[in-house]
């Protein structure tokens, strides 16, 4: 450690991402949190702030993580900026990415993921050496709780590896879905159990048939054997001449006339039908908010749209309104700086409905000509070339006394 605490620069290049999330000047700080606090922060609802991961695995079925998937990948497509002239540095920052290790995408999409599959997600501020908050960084913990350490609420964090260590929660963004009995934390996703419980049957049965498709079992009737003896002594001899290892039958069984009523045991393995696996895709797709357009990548402009209404709009507004709490201080929010995350929901129209729109308000002057070429994903003309809006001969701007004005 540097003098009064701080970490040099050669110190600091060998900080571990825990290091840096929980900040070695503060260390001490923290340490105490864990060894003083007494009690968990007092809720409303008189539930324990504490969070338990479902017992269940949901990401490892195919059907939930392609619908968990989809949802990731259109939420990665989002813009996140910052509004405001509060924290200029951080602000510099967060503009070329969310921390030295992700971009935008892949923070967006990590955020995404952790919250369809917990139903809660924890974003944590990243500190240099100095103490400066440099990004932000999603983390997904094995068992978090709300203490409560000198009047203030810290977020405790258990990691699998054994590692623990608070900070501050007022420095902490919280995502959650599903929120109702706890005030901090979204309910498990035990309500998929029954579905999960048919997903699990179905993979079972596939497994068992392939299998079994590949055992072949038969049953006999053995005559003229009266003692015990001679039946188990014949059972050997056809074991040992037919599936001993030095056995040279090439496969095929030979069963002498003693044996009659020979005949084939076929075990057919139980598989969901139709009916069953479309109960089963509709309550994963009601349950993620999603449909078979959109995870194949089929969807048109008017599901895609309602796609972005009901799913990644709604993430935006929670993710930008927290980061925004998590970032600025009550003073900055107040003098209007913000951190927001949108998306051009207009890049979600079809190529003819994007046509026509440039053509309507392009040509009235509502759109300028950058604004035009943001729609079909082309990049902006330079020196400002597009900053201006391109109007046909038949229309013009009009003053107060509907006179054509020269603005």
């Amino acid at each position: 450690m540097g003098i009064s605490g701080y970490t040099t620069k050669d110190e600091e290049k060998k900080m571990s991402l825990f290091d840096r999330i929980f900040r070695p000047k503060d260390a001490l700080k923290s340490m105490r949190a864990l060894r003083d606090a007494k009690k968990y922060f007092t809720t409303l609802t008189a539930y324990e702030p504490v969070f338990h991961s479902w017992r269940g695995a949901i990401y490892e079925y195919e059907l939930v993580r392609s619908a968990i998937d989809a949802r990731a990948r259109h939420i990665s497509k989002l813009k996140a900026d910052i509004m405001g002239t509060a924290q200029p540095s951080l602000q510099s920052k967060l503009r070329q990415g969310p921390n030295q290790w992700s971009t935008w995408s892949q923070f967006l999409y990590r955020v995404s993921t952790i919250l369809d599959n917990q139903n809660t997600c924890f974003i944590t501020p990243i500190f240099d050496a100095s103490m400066n908050i440099t990004g932000y960084y999603p983390l997904l913990p094995e068992r978090c709780t709300i203490i409560e350490y000198d009047g203030e609420a810290w977020l405790k964090y258990k990691f699998r590896r054994g590692e623990v260590a608070a900070v501050e929660l007022r420095k902490c963004a919280i995502l959650t879905k599903f929120q109702y009995k706890d005030d901090f934390f979204g309910t498990n996703n035990s309500a998929l159990d029954d579905t999960m419980e048919l997903v699990d049957v179905q993979r079972q049965g596939i497994k068992l048939a392939v299998k079994n498709s590949q055992v072949y079992r038969f049953m006999a009737k053995l005559n003229n054997f009266t003692r015990h003896d001679d039946l188990v002594k014949e059972r050997s001899r056809f074991t040992e001449e037919n599936f001993a290892e030095e056995a040279k039958g090439g496969g095929l069984l030979l069963f002498p006339n003693t044996y009659t009523d020979i005949q084939q045991i076929k075990t057919d393995a139980y598989t969901i039908d139709a009916s069953q696996m479309e109960y089963i895709r509709t309550n994963v797709y009601n349950y993620f908010g999603v449909n078979e357009a959109i995870l194949q990548n089929k969807a048109k402009s008017e599901e895609l749209d309602a796609f972005f209404n009901g799913a990644i709009e709604p993430f935006a507004i929670q993710l930008s309104e927290v980061m925004t709490k998590a970032i600025f201080s009550e003073r900055e929010r107040a003098q209007g700086s913000i951190f927001v995350v949108n998306a051009n929901r207009l890049q979600y129209m079809s190529v003819s409905d994007k046509v026509a729109m440039a053509k309507q308000l392009g040509d009235r002057g509502a759109l300028m000509i950058d604004e035009i070429r943001d729609l079909f994903n082309y990049p902006p003309l330079p020196d400002g070339q597009g900053q201006h809006a391109p109007i046909r001969g038949e229309y013009y701007y009009a003053g107060e006394d509907e006179e054509a004005s020269d603005e």
